[in-house]
Parts: C-alpha cells; structure tokens; sequence
C-alpha cells in the first residue's frame, strides 16, 4: 500500500507543489518584480544599470562608489482577475465510461489580491558600500472553490517567500563598478487538491502539503558609467530549495481509504536563475531612455523531487524564457521626475502542458510613476501599472493513483480568458 500512496501522492499534492507555485504572479510564472517602485513607474527597464538602493535586488553593484546611507521601503497592492473555464473535462474512473469531471465550469478570479512589502538599506565608504534588500519575489494564493471544475489539479495554494539579499559592492576605478550579493531564502507554501474516489457517488477526497525551508543562492553584477551612458549586467543564480513538511490525505473511501492520514516528507524544487543587461542614456538634462532584457533560466524548474519514504519524481518541462522592456524617465523641476515604460514577457509554461494551477500566459506590462523629493534627504515614489495576458489553454492531462490498478486520468480541456491585473505601488527613499 506504500507504493499506491506514492502514486497517490504523484497526482495529487505534489503536483500541486510542482504547479501551484507558479500561479499567475504577473511577472512571469511565479516570479514577482515588484522590488522597486521607481522601477515599476517605468515598466522595470534600465534597473541593472540604474544607481541606489532601488536596484540592489537586480545589481549589486548599483550601490558601489555612493557616499553616506540610503534606505527604501516598498508596498504593491497586486490585483489579479480572470476566468479559468470548463470547455470538457473528462475523468475516466477504472472500469467505467468516460464522465463529465462535473463542478462549477467557471472560476472567477481565483488568484487573490496580494499586498508585497520590500525595502534596502546601503551605506557606502567612499569606494565600498554594504547593503541589505529585503524582498518577497515568489508569493501568491490562489483559491478554487471546492466543487470547482479544476479540483483535482488545483484547489487552495499559498506560497510566501523571504529573500534577504546581504550585499558588497566596489568601484574599481571611475565608473567602473562590481558587486555581489548572497541571497538568503525562505519558502512557505501549503498546496492542497481534490482526489477522486472510486465511485462517482462518493464524495471527493482531499490532500495537502505544507512545508517550509530556508536555502541559499547568490548575485553578481558589473556597471559601467561614462558619459551620458550607463550599463549593466548581472546574474542571479537558482535557489534550490528543500521544504521540510508532511502531507495530510483525507476522505478517501473503499479500498483507498487504507491512504488516509499524514506523513511526514521533503520536496526539493528550483526556481529560475535570471541574466540582465541594461541601458540608460541621459538623452537630455531632463529626459533618460533605459532598455532591460532579461533571460530566466526556467528550466531549472524542470521537476519536483520528493524524499524518502514517497521517493517519487515528478517531471515539469517549464522552458527558459525572455523579457523586454523599454522606458524613460523625464524631470519636470529639481525636485519632480515623471516615468513611463512598456514591458513584454513570455511565459515558460507549455502549450499541452498547462493545468489550472498555472493560469499562466504571455503579459504586456504598461506602467507609469513618479518621484517627488520632499526635501535632499526625502523623496516619495508612486507606479501603476496595468497588465494583459494572452488567452491560453489548460489542457495538462493528469492520473490520480498513475500506474496502480485503480488508476484514473483527468482529460483537462480548459481556457484562461479575460486575465489582467493592476499594480499600485508606494515608497519612499532617504538618504542619511
């Protein structure tokens, strides 16, 4: 009966670790941008080559070379809506005819509304500074009513992450700078799901894994600045994180009911390492061009790994993808500057491949912010920004008990319509 629980586990919460981390965060898949403000007002272009605090958390570099101490703090109110649509899912439990999955065919909005707090300190003595960046990039909930039609692959998810990112950073000679940073991480996620039993006239079952683990991972970045020219490069490596849990089943009937109770396990997963290249042109004294692009190296989410005693794998083919955006920045008086920026990003989900847990798609980011500096020391950041998703399928085909005699697939045959989110952001910076 171990061996079946695997198999239990394989279609059910584990996938749900596997998927439901990367629920529709309007960066991309599971990664949330919003570490800056100032960053957000022009669609996050240029930040790897932009100076301050604001862009630690995309260059360590950026605070190389500055005189005195810095310190922002950061608040995102991310409003997600959408539909998640039936179009003719099929369950086919062993020994019958292929069923309607039945349940609610429309969830409105599944994905909830988040709050995202971030912040950064430096201090620099002359040509050295040290800083600190506190930020949440991988955090969302999503809930799915429980007579949902997609309850077998996605029911409730939350997921909260840590980063405390310690940084050093240098300039070696006149406008040539070089940071690094380590990056300290926390994840919190319980994910839960439906499971199937045997009988259409039985109620569903029900599994859920929680689990939590800090991990490691690390930044590098190089700045070069002349003229009215900036740029900047930087790597941010995968974390691989283990999450240390137990997996609760429950409501299961018949002959699975030997499954129900809790076990104790861990699930290793990776998120993605990021490379960015950035531009800033002063263009004039008041108008500044950035550009960023940004390669993610999703495949390193290639597959959830679970631990002793369930010892099962489960594959997830997410594929590296691109970002790219353009913005500018114009100041209206000394103390005034205005922003404005586009930003595309593609999805690393697949086609035949995504499930209702990752409502995810390609996204055109328009956003736009200001900077008013109260006084030398104080200044005050606002963004908003509006983001458009492509419509997508949800059509991963799934097993509940795969590869057991009572093996029953989920035919998934759904839609993501009408998905946006709007973003508004506060901040404040001062200088010490």
């Amino acid at each position: 009966m171990k061996k079946i629980y695997g198999r239990i586990l394989l279609s059910g919460t584990a996938s749900a670790l596997a998927l439901g981390m990367a629920g529709a965060a309007h960066a991309q898949a599971f990664y949330l941008q919003e570490q800056s403000v100032r960053a957000q007002g022009r669609a996050f272009s240029g930040e790897a080559a932009d100076t301050g605090v604001d862009s630690i958390w995309w260059n360590p570099a950026a605070i190389a070379g500055m005189e005195g101490g810095e310190a922002a703090v950061h608040a995102s109110a991310i409003l997600p809506s959408g539909k998640v649509s039936d179009q003719g899912t099929v369950i086919v439990r062993p020994g019958q005819a292929p069923a309607s999955v039945g349940g609610d065919p429309v969830e409105k909005n599944p994905i909830n509304n988040g709050l995202l707090p971030s912040g950064a300190v430096a201090y620099g003595f002359g040509k050295v500074a040290v800083g600190l960046a506190v930020t949440s990039p991988y955090s969302f909930t999503t809930n799915y009513s429980a007579d949902s039609w997609a309850r077998y692959t996605a029911d409730k998810t939350k997921l909260r992450t840590i980063d405390i990112q310690p940084t050093v950073a240098v300039e070696l000679s006149p406008g040539l700078k070089l940071g690094a940073g380590l990056n300290i991480e926390y994840a919190d996620a319980t994910l839960s799901n439906a499971l199937p039993n045997l009988s259409p006239l039985l109620a569903d079952g029900h599994q859920k894994l929680s689990g939590n683990g800090w991990d490691l991972g690390w930044s590098v970045g190089a700045q070069y600045h002349t003229g009215p020219l900036s740029l900047g490069l930087s790597y941010k490596s995968s974390v691989e994180h283990t999450l240390k849990g137990e997996v609760e089943t429950t409501g299961l009937l018949g002959p699975l009911a030997g499954q129900n109770g809790t076990i104790a396990t861990k699930a290793r997963f990776s998120t993605p390492w990021q490379a960015v290249g950035s531009i800033r042109y002063r263009a004039t004294d008041k108008l500044t061009l950035n550009g960023q692009v940004v390669r993610y190296g999703w495949s390193e989410f290639d597959s959830i790994d679970l631990g002793d005693p369930l010892n099962v794998s489960i594959p997830e083919n997410y594929k590296n993808s691109w970002s790219y955006a353009v913005g500018a920045d114009y100041m209206v008086s000394p103390q005034w500057t205005v922003r404005a920026g586009v930003q595309y990003a593609g999805t690393p989900t697949r086609d035949g491949e995504r499930d209702a847990r990752v409502p995810d798609s390609d996204r055109w980011n328009f956003s736009a912010g200001t900077s008013y500096a109260v006084s030398d020391a104080f200044t005050v950041d606002a963004a908003a920004s509006y983001i458009s998703f492509k419509d997508a399928s949800i059509d991963r085909t799934t097993a509940a008990y795969a590869g057991t005699p009572v093996q029953t697939p989920i035919l998934v045959d759904g839609t993501l319509t009408d998905a946006s989110a709007l973003v508004f952001s506060l901040g404040a910076r001062v200088k010490f």
